[in-house]
């Protein structure tokens, strides 16, 4: 990984997100020349403007729906590397808004696939989607790449929809191989400076900060969890891998290893273990509350046997390295500082494993 990304022109969708903030500084610790284009961060406080990367980077605040703003963006800053992530990522806001849910995840990726089109310069494409995206039968093992894709809620369900469109527009206009099209569909992702309503750490931190018990309104429900560099460091892979050879473009599941897929309550357990100061959980169920999968794993065999690629941080890890970053950041450290500590480190021990 080292050195591949320096000089290189990257833009990212969705860069002011919790993903695309970490990505954004992952990138540029890496010498790339990055350029964004998502909304306004949508909460306060947001980990984009605690990193404080905006004059590090071209940072576009505009909507993917957009497609001639998206166009002219890509046109000017004439990317080689293209990280799709803006969305509508949170699956209770997408049944209170199931209409701007598909067409943030649906044309906004369909938006971007027709800009690459166009955009001679671009020579690798990754969307960004989800474990969701899968028809869910609720079963012990984990889906693979050729499972049906079938998500149940409107979000899943768009990220469906966001996979074929990125295969669609692979066959149609990218078979002469001049872009690598790829589509990556990671697990639940943790750590520091995620802020969004309707996530569990997030929920855990702010209970956290107000001395409050942890409500949890499904202890049962199992998910791949993993720290939100795990898939970072996967996406960097494939986006690089596939430059030099097309035969590597495809769909690739990016989750924890399977005694990483946790329950929601031994998920919380671990946080209050790593917080500490007395915190604990009560079950609190909500009636009628829209339907969410019970039970999601992945089986990632495809990106292992592909690339190498493994996970680098255990469960455990990832959840005391958020709390880490919480705390740090609560008794006034520097986000930006303690981000890119938290990068370094990890990428320090993804060094030394592929080095064994």
């Amino acid at each position: 990984m080292a050195g591949f990304w320096t000089g290189k022109r990257v833009l990212i969708t969705g860069h002011t997100g919790f993903k695309g903030s970490w990505l954004s500084l992952l990138l540029l610790l890496q010498g790339a020349e990055v350029t964004g284009f998502a909304l306004a961060p949508n909460t306060q406080p947001n980990l984009f403007t605690q990193l404080g990367i905006q004059s590090d980077m071209h940072s576009v605040i505009g909507d993917v729906r957009d497609l001639t703003a998206l166009k002219n963006l890509m046109d000017t800053c004439k990317p080689e590397a293209v990280f799709h992530l803006a969305a509508q990522p949170i699956v209770r806001e997408s049944y209170r808004d199931p209409v701007g849910t598909y067409a943030t995840n649906v044309m906004g990726t369909l938006h971007a696939l027709e800009c690459v089109r166009t955009c001679e310069s671009v020579r690798t494409f990754l969307n960004v989607t989800t474990d969701k995206v899968y028809h869910n039968n609720e079963w012990a093992w984990g889906y693979r790449e050729n499972d049906a894709l079938d998500g149940f809620d409107p979000y899943s369900n768009s990220k469906s929809c966001s996979e074929l469109v990125t295969n669609g527009y692979r066959h149609s206009f990218f078979a002469d191989g001049r872009v690598s099209i790829s589509t990556a569909r990671a697990g639940n992702v943790i750590g520091g400076g995620d802020y969004a309503c309707d996530r569990i750490i997030p929920d855990c931190v702010r209970a956290a900060q107000a001395g409050e018990t942890i409500a949890i309104r499904n202890p049962a429900a199992t998910r791949p969890y993993q720290h939100v560099l795990e898939p970072l460091n996967a996406y960097l892979t494939i986006a690089r891998s596939q430059w030099t050879d097309n035969a590597l473009a495809g769909a690739y599941n990016v989750g924890p290893d399977d005694c990483d897929c946790a329950t929601t309550a031994r998920l919380v357990d671990l946080f209050t273990a790593s917080w500490g100061e007395g915190m604990r959980w009560e079950s609190r169920a909500e009636p009628n509350a829209p339907h969410e999968a019970g039970f999601l794993k992945l089986d990632c065999s495809k990106i292992k046997a592909t690339f190498g690629w493994s996970p680098t941080w255990r469960l455990a890890q990832a959840v005391d390295a958020t709390v880490d970053w919480t705390k740090a950041i609560m008794a006034g450290e520097s986000a930006r500082t303690k981000t890119e500590q938290q990068i370094q480190a990890f990428l320090a021990q993804v060094a030394a494993k592929y080095a064994d």
